[in-house]
């Protein structure tokens, strides 16, 4: 059937699908022909995809070599180890779910597998932590989940763009299983007092011994190396061991404590079972999930609102510690590593439950801790500051950070107008009020320079592999995501600090290309999200291509978990009550939407649109 009404200048033509479109596009189809000359946003938009497609092949013929290695000192260490090694192509599969080229995912799965296989490798020999290699069965051997996090969060974008692979579906189901007690030698969670047993955890199970700086370090290594946690910079190649005196003091030093005992920073955990979730279905997930999230969470509450840094292996807040509940590796009274690292893991642990039910008591917990640092707050000078750490004396170490990252994510979950009015009117929040119009071409302008000055920078590299540690590739990867995760999926930015823990994208939309079966804006689709509400968000879509026409299908959240109930194009509203629906654009065509929707009506899923009613499990089977 086929239902055509002319509203404005946009001719929008609604069908229902037939067998011929069956193999191109899911959901109805809107067909747009109305000509739109392409907006300068789009056409950046369009050049950061293509720009920095082009500069990952750069970067990875530089850095990597023909079996997928890093060109470096591969090593053990927190500084400048395996999890910087991973991290150098962290935002690599959410580039290419976004839209990027497909040799941007090549190259992802390239590294990824050449890298399990170098440090799998790499083994120590003044410390247990990896004495038989960094990896055992792909994952960490022992790890703490501030740097767990940040290593791990390429393989939690990589359900975006790769859901159906079976290797990662293995992964996923094998790395989850690793704190529900399926493994046999990982015995990490005590289902008793829902608790991971330790601080440093993995594949081998919880470490319960007493830490020595040598577990963070690892093995002093021979050389001249770039060392970029250094004071000194980059300009100065010093000898590694005489870089880091402070990391191999005494081992009674107090930074360096016993790894027993549960610590909010494992939160980060619940990514994995989380995403093992959106890739099979399978409720055991979701409920360990909220299981030990919600165990957290009442810890929260009975600690007053404020999370604890430590939890004993008898279940007792700051058990680890004899009482003191704000003691832990890396929390609140730990000023060299800031306070608020403490407070890191709820974002992960309490998003993904959030995501989960579409409760907002996940939200208010949040929320109410920001608040309580707040009312310990003081203005100083004229500036406001609040407290960034917690000890024997109370709240102490004040600074000017006042959590607009943190009150960004809680807006862009909430949609609540109170919310939105307690972050800075500026960048892409000011955009979407309405007072910030060339926000975009903005953005988009430094993502391309970003991409430039990184290219120049992997061109004039002078460095050998043999001076090169972890980190060095990882400050030259030409990749960024901001812009387009909050132009194009109205989705609150994804590289803060805090970003290293949470792994999953949230977004309020989500792309995928129907003729070539893929995640992303089709090739010559540009987007741009201009405003959103609790039950409206506007879009607008174009084809830069004067030739031909191009479908794309549009998904709401970025795991469906969106229900889209209409688009309204030209004042005609076409019925869609369902996930998503394609546009179909003529050449050069494009039009504004404004989308009516449920937040959260569906249970999330990794599935791309055309598996039907099958997971991404299921569909690989």
């Amino acid at each position: 059937m086929l239902i055509s009404v002319r509203c404005g200048i946009v001719l929008a033509t609604v069908l229902v699908l037939g067998s011929a479109m069956e193999e191109e596009a899911a959901g109805p189809v809107i067909e747009v022909r109305e000509p739109m000359t392409p907006p300068a946003w789009a056409l950046l938009e369009r050049e950061v995809l293509r720009a920095g497609s082009s500069a990952v092949d750069l970067f990875y013929d530089k850095y990597f070599d023909e079996r997928g290695y890093l060109l470096h000192v591969a090593r053990w260490g927190i500084l400048d180890g395996t999890d910087d090694a991973i991290e150098t192509f962290h935002n690599w599969p959410l580039f290419h779910a976004l839209g990027a080229d497909n040799l941007v995912l090549d190259r992802y799965r390239k590294a990824l597998e050449g890298h399990l296989r170098q440090y799998t490798a790499v083994k120590t020999v003044t410390t247990d932590i990896a004495k038989d290699g960094v990896y055992h069965r792909e994952f960490y051997g022992y790890t703490d989940w501030l740097h767990a996090g940040e290593g791990l969060r390429s393989f939690f974008f990589q359900g975006l763009t790769d859901p159906a692979n079976p290797r990662y579906i293995n992964r996923m189901r094998r790395f989850a299983g690793l704190y529900m007690n399926e493994d046999p030698e990982a015995p990490n969670y005590d289902a008793r007092h829902r608790i991971i047993r330790s601080v440093l955890n993995g594949s081998k199970g919880p470490l319960l011994r007493k830490l020595t700086a040598q577990d963070w370090i690892g093995d002093p290594v021979p050389g001249k190396f770039h060392l970029l946690h250094s004071g000194e910079g980059d300009r100065k190649m010093l000898d590694f061991q005489a870089e880091y005196p402070e990391m191999l003091t005494a081992v009674d030093d107090p930074v360096f404590d016993s790894a027993a005992g549960d610590n909010p920073l494992n939160l980060a955990t619940t990514n994995v079972a989380t995403s093992a979730y959106l890739l099979t279905g399978d409720r055991k997930y979701r409920d360990w999930v909220l299981e030990y999230a919600g165990a957290w969470r009442e810890r929260t509450q009975a600690n007053g609102g404020i999370i604890p840094g430590n939890i004993g292996l008898d279940g007792a807040i700051g058990g680890a510690y004899g009482g003191k509940w704000y003691k832990g590796i890396f929390m609140w009274d730990r000023d060299r590593y800031e306070g608020s690292l403490a407070s890191w893991g709820m974002w992960p642990g309490f998003g993904n439950a959030f995501l989960l039910t579409g409760d907002r008591a996940w939200i208010d917990a949040l929320r109410r801790q920001i608040d309580l640092l707040y009312a310990q707050g003081r203005k100083i000078n004229g500036r406001f500051m609040v407290p960034n750490n917690y000890g024997d004396n109370g709240w102490y170490h004040l600074r000017e950070y006042i959590f607009a990252h943190e009150l960004g994510k809680i807006w862009a979950w909430t949609m609540d107008p109170r919310d939105r009015d307690r972050l800075p009117l500026e960048g892409w929040i000011a955009f979407l009020a309405g007072k910030d119009p060339s926000y975009p071409e903005t953005a988009f302008r430094k993502e391309l320079d970003f991409i430039r000055q990184r290219t120049d920078r992997v061109r004039q590299d002078s460095t050998t592999p043999d001076s090169r540690l972890a980190d060095w590739a990882l400050q030259q990867n030409p990749v960024t995501t901001r812009a387009l995760v909050e132009l194009t999926c109205g989705g609150h930015r994804i590289d803060h600090g805090l970003d290293r823990l949470f792994g999953l994208l949230h977004s309020r939309v989500r792309y995928f290309d129907p003729v070539r079966r893929r995640a992303g804006l089709p090739t010559d689709v540009a987007a741009l999200v201009t405003a959103m509400d609790a039950d409206t968000f506007r879009l607008t879509l174009v084809n830069v291509n004067q030739v031909e026409s191009r479908t794309v299908t549009v998904q709401g959240g970025a795991y469906g978990e969106h229900q889209i109930r209409e688009v309204v194009i030209a004042g005609k509203t076409n019925s869609v009550n369902g996930r998503f629906f394609s546009l179909r654009l003529a050449p050069g065509a494009g039009a504004e939407l404004i989308v009516r929707d449920t937040r959260y009506a569906h249970q999330p899923t990794m599935a791309m649109p055309w598996y039907g009613d099958l997971t991404p499990a299921a569909w690989a089977n």
